[in-house]
């Protein structure tokens, strides 16, 4: 989604977000985030404005002073970025990729269900499965950020039983023009 994003070519505008349509997205974020209004308000405080940049093929990316919090794609999920994601790693579920699928992943790929269900590889437990269609954080084997941004294609006990095909779609990862976004 970002792997050739530039701010002067790929944004159409930028314009402030109504005070309804911000109450509207913190419960959007606190429905699909595991966390709780302290840590939203922390991230970012109600009487802060909002700034809204649409960017080409339907991104939108939410600034606070210019630093990007979370970006959505049409009106899917919302997603935190991976700068907000290595201050807050709690903010969306966790999986691990092994050491072979770090150069991959860093180059834009998506997750493949072996990385994840190998030795170095991390699944959450049956009774905390991970539903398709799940925005998640994708760590690496030995890293102690997350490297990764992604959405399940199948549930995580899915992707264990089947353990071939694309896992993970990957819609962010360091090293992306989006991480390198500091100030919009």
């Amino acid at each position: 989604m970002f792997k050739k994003f530039s701010p002067s070519t790929d944004v159409s505008g930028q314009t402030s977000v109504k005070t309804s349509v911000q109450r509207s997205i913190r419960s959007g974020i606190l429905s699909q985030w595991s966390i709780d209004q302290d840590t939203l308000e922390s991230i970012w405080p109600k009487k802060e404005p909002l700034i809204l940049v649409k960017c080409r093929e339907h991104i939108s990316i939410y600034t606070l002073h210019g630093e990007p919090l979370f970006f959505q794609h049409f009106d899917g999920p919302f997603y935190p970025t991976l700068r907000m994601v290595h201050k807050y790693p709690f903010l969306l579920p966790m999986v691990r990729v092994d050491r072979g699928a770090i150069r991959f992943l860093l180059a834009g790929a998506h997750m493949m269900c072996p990385g994840l269900t190998s030795k170095g590889g991390y699944l959450p437990p049956p009774d905390k499965e991970i539903k398709a269609g799940t925005p998640v954080a994708i760590f690496a084997e030995g890293k102690e950020h997350a490297v990764g941004l992604g959405i399940t294609k199948m549930d995580t006990e899915e992707m264990r039983r089947v353990n071939k095909n694309t896992g993970i779609e990957t819609v962010t990862y360091l090293g992306d023009d989006l991480w390198a976004l500091q100030k919009l």
